[in-house]
């Protein structure tokens, strides 16, 4: 007797089988038999497992109670559990349907056309880099998390990382920005370029953290780099180069504005108060708060760096010059 008809006469065999067709000489269209729920499994089970149930369930004369054959020979098959998948990208992530890349293609497309106005050349670059790359811009202490004498940008800045180990053991990480990036290949292609440098790509970036307006962990950065001209005339091509963006996509001076700060005069201003060189870090990190946090707030933070009142006052000051 083949296992189909002898499931058949077999109820509880009939009932295991999922799903279960019948074909008749006369039609080819297959009618299907539900399976009462209760003998349907919602957990996984062995082949032995399955076995050992239905062999069980028969006297020691191989006969079961309900006067069947054993189903020992043939047992049901494994159900599984289907998970329902969800139909939305992941957090923090974002589809690009054909309205939303027109316009993110009309977008790049300026960029490319200003770099390219301003003798800028397009690079790119892995979206997977090794972890280290973007721990050594951090810092060298953050490998170590049980030390707590790292900065709170650091820390911040590690914790961002979408970072893993892949099948080589190799640890590698999502590029949370194209910087570290573009030195690596400056530093890969050494006496071969010729300075000044001007590149410019357009990248997809992830970063970990707390998302808010226009703000996700996958966005798109455009960098415009100019390595090898030390004169300040590169900063001024670079801000008039955002200003020809700007005019080009309709954004004007009502809508945004320039904020243009140097490190230089912050140190010179630092220096004149005997401010030592290890905390211009710490100190830039706590100006960076202005406009965020209230004024007090930064200056107990100043103040707990160990600079004086009066380096503080004079530094603030310095800071508020329009």
């Amino acid at each position: 007797m083949s296992p189909l008809s002898s499931s058949l006469l077999n109820p509880r065999l009939s009932f295991s089988l999922k799903p279960l067709f019948l074909f008749s000489q006369s039609s080819f269209a297959p009618r299907k038999f539900q399976i009462p729920r209760q003998f349907v499994s919602a957990k996984r089970k062995t082949f032995s497992a399955l076995a050992s149930e239905q062999s069980s369930a028969t006297d020691n004369g191989g006969r079961s109670g309900g006067g069947g054959r054993s189903g020992a020979l043939y047992p049901s098959p494994v159900v599984e559990q289907v998970q329902r998948i969800d139909v939305n990208p992941p957090k923090g992530t974002r589809d690009f349907p054909p309205e939303d890349m027109r316009l993110r293609t009309w977008l790049f497309n300026h960029f490319r056309e200003v770099s390219r106005l301003f003798g800028f050349e397009e690079v790119d670059y892995p979206v997977l880099e090794s972890e280290v790359l973007f721990i050594r811009k951090a810092g060298e202490e953050i490998r170590d998390q049980t030390k707590f004498s790292m900065t709170v940008a650091v820390f911040h800045f590690y914790v961002q990382l979408y970072c893993f180990e892949d099948r080589g053991n190799r640890r590698v990480a999502l590029r949370p920005e194209l910087t570290p990036s573009l030195a690596r290949l400056v530093i890969q292609k050494g006496k071969s370029l010729s300075l000044p440098l001007k590149w410019f790509a357009i990248g997809q970036c992830w970063r970990y953290e707390r998302m808010t307006r226009g703000r996700r962990r996958e966005h798109y950065q455009w960098n415009m780099d100019i390595l090898g001209l030390p004169e300040v005339t590169a900063e001024a091509e670079l801000i008039s180069s955002i200003v020809a963006f700007f005019k080009r996509v309709g954004i004007t001076e009502s809508d945004v504005g320039f904020k243009v700060s140097s490190r230089k005069v912050l140190q010179e201003v630092l220096r004149c108060y005997s401010v030592p060189e290890n905390l211009f870090g710490k100190v830039c990190i706590i100006i960076d708060k202005i406009e965020k946090i209230p004024i007090d707030e930064i200056k107990r933070e100043l103040n707990a760096t160990g600079l004086s009142e009066e380096a503080i006052e004079e530094l603030l000051q310095v800071l508020s010059i329009k």
